[in-house]
């Protein structure tokens, strides 16, 4: 693919993702390729993704250095522009980075050779029954680390107010949008609506409405399943809710959720992909949605989701099922698949190539 612009989010507390930015810099500078640094703070403030990207030059490609929450922030640009975004691993527990540091440089080579597929992943939106504000009082507590907040999201000025549909908030969310308390000694009262009808009425530290690819995050954490990010679904989750049924809900991308907090609550957090974008009183509601668009995510090769989720939360063999000795072996499935299950997305072969049809 052509590339003429780079934009670069980098985790900058750490060494090797400085060393990696010069490497990037350097190869740009090879390519005659334009690169510029995004998702900074200026003179103490923080500008929304739009006028991020538009900053840094509209750019083609999104590369990010650090783990997954630096991956996030380039998403969240990359999703503003349909942008392709591209992540350079340097985490310890991530899942959404897909090259190594040692190999930033061919990664980039293989980009602008056409040498790379496009994964496509699920993003939510939000509507809401007003704007989103953080009050001026709680500001510092929410601070991220020791930077402001991001802004409030925009009202989408593209969108019909649509009455009791409220109003359409300019936020895309790769992993999660969750409301949660505010208050350490009070949870936060939610009534939630799947697809229009009341499941029931939660008392819980948090709730939260997932994409398949965050199915792994703070969902992961709190009892959530593990959902395959092709999947197309929205993942319901609370959090220590205190309340018999305690279990996720999975619903179709068709099926949006709504969170209304009620009367005798207190004050409710509304993060997006873990920041805090807004407060909501008691009567105040969002509702969560499947996103029109996708994040578009650069793959060099195929995506093992099933291998690092076994590597990377360290998972290990029930006692009774290796008792015998012998560890559960691999399933290399080096032969043409038969012709009834041609039709399904088999995974490749151990050499990483598609299989034979």
């Amino acid at each position: 693919m052509t590339v003429r612009r780079i934009g670069l989010v980098v985790h900058g507390g750490r060494p090797e993702a400085r060393a990696a930015e010069q490497t990037v810099h350097d190869w740009c500078a090879e390519h005659s390729v334009l690169c510029h640094d995004i998702d900074v703070w200026h003179d103490g403030g923080r500008r929304d993704a739009g006028s991020e990207v538009e900053a840094a030059g509209d750019p083609d490609l999104i590369v990010t250095l650090g783990g997954d929450g630096t991956f996030l922030r380039g998403a969240r640009f990359a999703a503003e522009h349909d942008a392709l975004v591209l992540g350079v691993d340097l985490g310890r527990v991530g899942f959404l980075t897909e090259v190594p540091a040692p190999f930033v440089r061919s990664a980039l080579d293989a980009v602008v050779e056409d040498r790379l597929t496009v994964e496509h992943r699920m993003l939510l939106t939000l509507r809401a029954s007003r704007r989103l504000e953080v009050p001026a009082d709680i500001a510092e507590l929410m601070r991220y680390g020791r930077r402001p907040p991001l802004p409030p999201p925009r009202v989408r000025t593209d969108c019909e107010a649509g009455d009791d549909w409220g109003v359409a908030l300019n936020v895309t969310a790769l992993n999660d949008i969750v409301v949660e308390k505010l208050a350490r000694d009070r949870q936060v009262s939610v009534g939630v609506y799947l697809a229009g009808r009341l499941l029931a009425s939660y008392s819980a530290d948090a709730l939260l409405v997932a994409t398949p690819t965050g199915s792994t995050a703070y969902s992961f954490a709190a009892g959530g399943p593990v959902v395959s990010p092709r999947a197309e679904a929205l993942v319901f989750t609370p959090v220590a809710p205190h309340m018999a049924f305690n279990r996720s809900v999975v619903a179709a991308p068709d099926e949006p959720v709504a969170l209304r907090v009620l009367e005798r609550s207190g004050q409710a957090a509304v993060t997006v992909d873990g920041q805090m974008r807004g407060v909501l009183d008691p009567g105040d509601w969002i509702g969560v949605y499947a996103a029109p668009r996708r994040l578009r995510a650069v793959r060099l090769g195929p995506m093992d989701f099933y291998g690092r989720l076994r590597e990377r939360m360290n998972l290990t063999d029930a006692p009774a099922a290796v008792a015998d000795g012998t560890p559960a072996p691999l399933w290399p499935v080096t032969t043409p698949p038969p012709g009834d299950l041609t039709h399904l997305a088999l995974p490749p072969g151990p050499d990483g190539r598609p299989r034979p049809a």
